[in-house]
């Protein structure tokens, strides 16, 4: 999902870059919504481990 996230960031620079401030602001858009997911799903994936490995 990070990888997607870097993927619309690239394309938000490449259209800001040739004047396209509709589309930029867009995939600048997704790139948050998906790297805060990320970051959401990691964080969620590093508690549910602390606390599987606490149990054991």
């Amino acid at each position: 999902m990070l990888y997607w996230a870097v993927i619309f960031f690239v394309v938000a620079i490449v259209a800001a870059i040739f004047g396209f401030g509709g589309i930029a602001s867009a995939s600048v858009g997704i790139a948050q919504l998906l790297f805060f997911i990320f970051v959401a799903l990691f964080v969620l994936t590093l508690v549910v481990r602390a606390v599987r490995g606490a149990s054991r």
